[in-house]
């Protein structure tokens, strides 16, 4: 029937297209849909064989008391479903049949409000038809992401309202404005509704994160290649993280019995990191930087390798700042003197785990060209590729791994000690009590400037 066929069945009157401030009393309106009238002592049973036709709608009871009758109720059913008795399968008139319920359609006027409406059902009516419509968005804690498209913008406000009134917990919607800046690989945001509270709790893999959404990088889809990562590790590995943010590598690689070095740049990141360590408690297994990567690489890196190069402990290398990392590479050449490579010589290097993004047609080759072009030696044979996510049409993020060749690390000649790159010794250290200070953890609102 023409009735089970259309998708709008359930669709608020045509006047709330084009709205831009949520009136939630204009999505109000009446359906007609199609009941069975069944006696009260078999119903839980007729229900329970009736769910692929039984209605389903939020905040709607599918069963309704009869009016005079108290021995029978009135069961709704989905009109897109049902139109007649010939609707219901064999199994089902079967059930019916043994229950001993007659297979006569009734029909309810039914009130449908903005309550019993879905997010997509309510964006799809006041959005533009033939118009993309997303619900889609990232969740981090009770911020929900989204990243809208130019013909979304002037709904954008409805948008973010609709999203926290049908999403439970989440509490503070906000857009991305700008691409994501490489030096903090933070990004512009404004926020379309809700109490714009950016300090927000994620749990991921078993591990608790707080931090400032506005002010640092965490990406939700990571979670699988963190994971994938840190089961590469052993207890008693060491991992030197370049690149930290907020810890997603540095804090299970920890609590996993690994020893880290984990910097970042980002000032912010620093002091989320540090929290994140006392918050997990492993700030004992986790020495914690604020500098430039290359800073990091030529400094603190460097000073530790020679003596965790005689050491049983496998090395790791984390680079992921996928935008950027890539160029990195250069920074390993010559890293240590040829004078220590003799009694070096017979253990592995440090395996190095590097995050690039490729829109070639071939993304694997791409960054082992990438990568063989700052090392300055072909890596092809030498590196296994991952690929970790599709990021946009046409753009994915890869994972190249590798052991550091012998022929860059090693150089004929030391690396500058008076290298002004090495940044202030200050800018690193242990966890503990004189450490920076901890994040504020107040409500912190967007674009309001940070202690």
């Amino acid at each position: 029937s023409p009735e089970a066929q259309d998708p709008h069945l359930y669709g608020p009157p045509p006047e709330v297209r084009g709205m831009t401030c949520l009136d939630r009393e204009a999505f109000g309106h009446t359906v007609k849909v199609p009941t069975l009238r069944i006696q009260k002592d078999v119903l839980h049973k007729a229900v329970k064989n009736l769910k692929r036709v039984a209605l389903k709608r939020p905040g709607l009871k599918r069963v309704l008391e009869v009016a005079g009758d108290e021995s029978h109720k009135l069961l709704l059913l989905d009109p897109a479903s049902v139109s007649s008795p010939t609707s219901f399968s064999e199994a089902e008139k079967r059930t019916l049949g043994d229950l001993g319920v007659p297979l006569q359609i009734g029909h309810h006027e039914l009130r449908i409000t903005y309550e019993n409406l879905k997010a997509d059902e309510v964006l799809r009516a006041v959005l533009p038809e033939g118009q993309d419509v997303t619900s889609g968005f990232s969740r981090v804690g009770h911020i929900a992401h989204l990243n809208l498209r130019e013909h979304q913008l002037p709904y954008r406000k409805l948008i973010g309202q609709v999203l926290i009134d049908k999403n439970s917990g989440v509490t503070c919607v906000v857009n991305k404005t700008n691409t994501i800046d490489s030096t903090f690989r933070n990004f512009q945001m404004e926020v379309l509704a809700g109490d714009g509270n950016m300090v927000t709790k994620v749990r991921e893999n078993g591990v608790s994160y707080e931090f400032d959404f506005s002010q640092v990088y965490w990406n939700p889809r990571l979670s699988t290649e963190h994971e994938r990562v840190v089961d590469l590790l052993r207890p008693g590995d060491v991992v030197l993280d370049v690149f930290a943010g907020v810890g997603p590598f540095a804090i299970p690689a920890a609590r996993h019995g690994c020893s880290v070095l984990a910097n970042d740049l980002n000032p912010e990141s620093h002091r989320w990191l540090l929290h994140n360590c006392r918050l997990n408690k492993v700030d004992g297994k986790v020495r914690t930087f604020n500098m430039d990567g290359r800073a990091f690489i030529r400094g603190p890196l460097r000073e530790a390798l020679p003596s965790l190069l005689q050491g049983p402990a496998e090395v790791h290398v984390v680079m992921n700042l996928p935008a950027l990392a890539l160029e990195f590479l250069d920074a390993f050449h010559g890293l240590l003197d040829s004078d220590s490579e003799p009694e070096l010589v017979a253990r592995a290097l440090p395996q190095v785990h590097c995050y690039g993004f490729s829109k070639q047609d071939d993304p694997r080759q791409d960054v082992v060209d990438r990568a063989s072009a700052s090392l300055g030696v072909r890596m092809e044979g030498r590196c296994s590729v991952h690929m970790v996510r599709n990021v946009a049409p046409n753009k994915e993020m890869m994972c190249i791994s590798f052991h550091l060749p012998r022929e860059v690390l090693f150089s004929n000649h030391s690396v500058d000690k008076g290298d002004p790159v090495l940044g202030d010794p200050q800018s690193l250290c242990f966890v503990s009590s004189d450490s920076p200070e901890e994040p504020s953890s107040k409500r912190q609102k967007c674009g309001e400037p940070t202690d």
